[in-house]
């Protein structure tokens, strides 16, 4: 049996702010992200079970992701907490905000990478994460590719 890449997309809404940025974008704003996930793995070849044919039924990949991915980070904030966003994080925090703090400049390039760890260690161990696309504006996206990994 042949070897198939599956992908499927998702979107939210997501805040962030670029500390020390020298643009506009260390400003608190946000983006409409859109995020293709693309794994590889062999269909599964055996009669009678119920995902015959199927690499990953795409309903469990979808679970995976929401709630990794999409449910934390819809219409949350993100902000790099070794910054001084610390304390307008608390601020929102405090006034009942959705907050995520990462250890990282939230760009969608380290956005994708922080995301390629989380679906790892979240699929069968027959499946592999192939590729990750996270589209940040309509002209503008990060990509993540396993083939890229040392």
């Amino acid at each position: 049996m042949k070897k198939v890449r599956i992908t499927k997309e998702f979107t939210f809404e997501t805040g962030h702010a670029l500390y020390g940025y020298d643009g506009k974008c260390r400003n608190v704003h946000g983006h409409s992200y859109k995020l293709a996930v693309t794994v590889i793995g062999m269909p599964i070849d055996e009669l009678g079970h119920v995902k015959h044919g199927m690499v990953i039924d795409f309903g469990d990949l979808k679970k995976i992701i929401k709630e990794e991915i999409v449910d934390p980070f819809d219409h949350a904030t993100v902000f790099n907490k070794n910054t001084p966003h610390v304390e307008l994080a608390k601020e929102l925090q405090d006034r009942g905000h959705d907050v995520i703090l990462v250890d990282y400049q939230p760009t969608s390039e380290m956005m994708i990478i922080d995301f390629a760890e989380k679906i790892k260690n979240r699929l069968p161990a027959s499946i592999v994460l192939h590729s990750l696309r996270l589209r940040e504006t309509e002209t503008s996206y990060a990509e993540w590719h396993a083939s890229d990994q040392s």
